[in-house]
């Protein structure tokens, strides 16, 4: 079917802009009485071959993505409202619709993240558990590196240094040596919530 439609487009020219005004009138009002019946499906086909003989129009995708949107098939009308602003980057419906649809695919993703088992429990058992599943799906250590080793060898150098400093100025009751401060705020084996405890 999508070789049909791509052939229309190379063998019909472009409507003249009162020629394409007239068709998308009458293929709008097909397209109401489409979905008055409860035909998207040939409602959104009505709109594709008329967006593939016309295809630097604008107003087909910008149909097609008020229909997704209203019909919450949010991730297709991201995709036409894009259609939408390539062609027209001004296009405030379709920034809109796109900015909105995507909130709405968030905000469906967070309340399934939040719905998790996993995830059941006080604030601090949450947010391990979210760091846990950010950190599966990046595949890496990327929010926090659980690096022990790292925050001893810092305070290593730092008992070093204040002892190499100490012993150089002979006063070594003077000062209060910055090792135990620098311990204190590493957290104990890369855990980002061990101040809280």
């Amino acid at each position: 079917m999508s070789g049909a439609l791509f052939g229309c487009a190379a063998n019909n020219a472009s409507l003249k802009p009162e020629e394409f005004a007239a068709v998308f009138e009458q293929s709008s009002r097909s397209v109401d009485t489409l979905l008055q019946q409860g035909n998207q499906k040939d409602a959104l086909k009505t709109l594709d071959e008329l967006a593939a003989k016309n295809p630097e129009r604008k107003e087909p995708w910008a149909r097609k993505a008020k229909i997704h949107f209203d019909a919450g098939n949010y991730a297709q009308a991201i995709t036409s409202a894009e259609e939408v602003l390539q062609r027209d980057p001004a296009d405030r419906t379709a920034k809109s619709i796109r900015a909105v649809a995507g909130l709405r695919v968030a905000t469906q993703s967070l309340n399934e993240l939040r719905s998790d088992v996993e995830l059941k429990g006080n604030a601090r058992t949450d947010a391990i558990g979210l760091v846990k599943v950010m950190r599966e799906t990046l595949g890496e250590s990327v929010l926090v590196p659980p690096s022990a080793s790292k925050a001893e060898a810092v305070g290593s150098r730092n008992a070093a240094a204040t002892q190499r400093a100490s012993q150089g100025r002979g006063r070594a009751g003077s000062r209060k040596p910055a090792a135990p401060a620098a311990a204190e705020a590493a957290p104990s084996g890369g855990d980002p919530f061990g101040a809280l405890k």
